[in-house]
């Protein structure tokens, strides 16, 4: 099984406050692997500098075979276009139909024609869940859960291998959080995706994830599967995971 994601000594430092200070991970072709750890630990910023929206200090991260910190901006411009990102507020633009939203990276990246775009946009919308009828509508129009779906359909849109998830189920009423966690993982075996999320939600975590690393105290302290990971003497584990099952 390849690696799609190699993170190796990574040092992170903002304003001289020391945030990551050399982690390493690596992330499977293929699995759903989650980013853990307290508030403020530096998951969204790990994710960020996955995603080159963020500069890391030292150390280095390859993704889909591409080292980020040696990169040419036309690598560059190919790596966005195989990954797909779902920022925490779902960042759709207030101004465009859902239908419009979802076209975006397809109207800016590509040169397919407006029916074949059409075609496209109509086939994300039908396969995270939304009826055909929802694409007119505009994000002040929709509920939170249906614009959780919009953003992934549009992150869905390039046919991405890699899909990240910045707290995917945050905002979410219990129903409509379970619902997102099954289409999840209906998306990763329909469209053979490799996804790497940030949660805190306890209930996903254990539904969705293969694989965690926990950051703590600047450091991964824990990689690995969830299933042995109550016994670790740890704080923040001992607190999140009490009463898990």
């Amino acid at each position: 099984m390849g690696k799609v994601i190699e993170v190796k000594d990574v040092k992170t430092i903002f304003d001289n406050r020391v945030v990551h200070d050399g982690l390493n991970l690596s992330v499977n072709d293929g699995e759903i692997y989650g980013l853990l750890g307290p508030s403020g630990c530096g998951k969204t910023t790990l994710l960020r500098e996955m995603v080159m929206l963020q500069k890391y200090n030292s150390g280095s991260i390859e993704v889909l075979g591409y080292k980020l910190s040696d990169i040419k901006d036309s690598e560059a411009a190919q790596l966005r276009r195989e990954w797909g990102v779902l920022f925490q507020s779902g960042a759709l633009f207030s101004s465009l139909s859902l239908k419009e939203n979802i076209a975006l990276p397809l109207v800016e990246y590509t040169d397919l024609s407006k029916e074949m775009i059409k075609e496209i946009v109509e086939f994300k919308i039908n396969i995270v869940g939304l009826n055909s009828s929802d694409a007119n509508l505009y994000p002040s129009q929709i509920s939170g859960g249906m614009k959780k779906k919009a953003a992934l359909a549009r992150s869905l849109s390039m046919d991405p291998k890699l899909l990240l998830l910045d707290e995917p189920t945050s905002g979410l009423d219990p129903i409509s959080a379970r619902e997102f966690d099954a289409l999840i993982l209906k998306l990763r075996e329909l469209l053979g995706l490799t996804i790497v999320m940030v949660s805190h939600d306890l209930q996903s975590i254990y539904d969705t994830l293969d694989s965690v690393a926990i950051i703590d105290d600047k450091k991964i302290i824990y990689e690995g599967s969830l299933d042995n990971i109550s016994t670790l003497d740890n704080e923040f584990i001992r607190t999140f995971f009490r009463g898990a099952k």
